[in-house]
């Protein structure tokens, strides 16, 4: 846009953050919704529950038996080998890999590789992998710490798996002792009720929802907007913008 004033740009995303998401809805940007699936793909069976070891190694012990891989998201650096060691303990038959960001490069991505060649049956990794890993053989995410993980971050790492044709399963997991904060509590119930192939829009829309639109023409991606309520305010915002388009005669209302 420097370089030239008119020209159009196509931006892509399975979740938009909620400012993207805000600019189409109140008719600041065009939108577009794709919602044809790829071919043999299934909605990824999805489980939110307490963290319970037996589950777990149910979990992984079942895709061993179809020969396939699992993710399991440990997303902090200090503590995941402590975490791949629980995991080796409890399916010691399991081979087991570890990925994170403060990795050097080379490392990084020889285990990816390895991975990603079968060469082991479960990557303890952190969030590091929500984005552009297609490995159609691990069909099994598990997320240790999901209370702690934004709505797109949820939706992102749930569609690490069911690239395949085998069906796919997801368990975000929260601590049985700790109790949940009201917005984890309305993360996790939106990701389990949103399974569907496409769902990444009522995903966002909830974000929106959720973390506010934050400032349009500023840095902030979020913030709140519980003070008029969702409706009128993307409502508002629309008629603003009709307005200032001269798409009405119609002042915009103030508040």
């Amino acid at each position: 846009k420097a370089l030239r004033t008119s020209v159009d740009v196509l931006a892509m995303s399975a979740t938009p953050i909620p400012r993207t998401l805000e600019m189409a809805v109140t008719g600041i940007r065009e939108m577009s919704t794709l919602q044809t699936p790829p071919e043999e793909r299934h909605p990824v069976l999805t489980y939110v529950g307490a963290y319970d070891e037996k589950t777990l190694t149910a979990a992984i012990r079942r895709e061993l038996l179809r020969e396939g891989q699992v993710f399991f998201v440990h997303n902090k650096v200090s503590t995941i080998e402590k975490a791949a060691a629980r995991i080796r303990e409890l399916v010691p038959e399991a081979r087991i890999a570890v990925a994170h960001g403060k990795m050097g490069e080379h490392r990084l991505e020889q285990v990816v590789l390895d991975f990603w060649e079968k060469r082991f049956d479960v990557l303890v990794c952190t969030t590091i992998v929500e984005t552009g890993l297609d490995i159609s053989n691990a069909n099994t995410l598990i997320v240790e710490r999901a209370d702690r993980l934004g709505l797109s971050q949820l939706h992102q790492l749930r569609g690490r798996v069911g690239r395949g044709r085998e069906r796919a399963y997801s368990y975000f997991l929260y601590p049985p002792e700790a109790p949940l904060t009201e917005t984890a509590l309305d993360r996790l119930q939106t990701i389990a009720s949103n399974t569907d192939l496409g769902s990444g829009m009522q995903v966002a829309m909830k974000d929106l929802e959720i973390r506010g639109a934050g400032n349009l023409l500023g840095g902030e991606q979020s913030g709140h907007i519980a003070g008029v309520g969702f409706d009128l305010y993307v409502r508002l915002v629309g008629e603003a913008v009709a307005a200032f388009r001269g798409d009405t005669d119609e002042a915009p209302v103030e508040i």
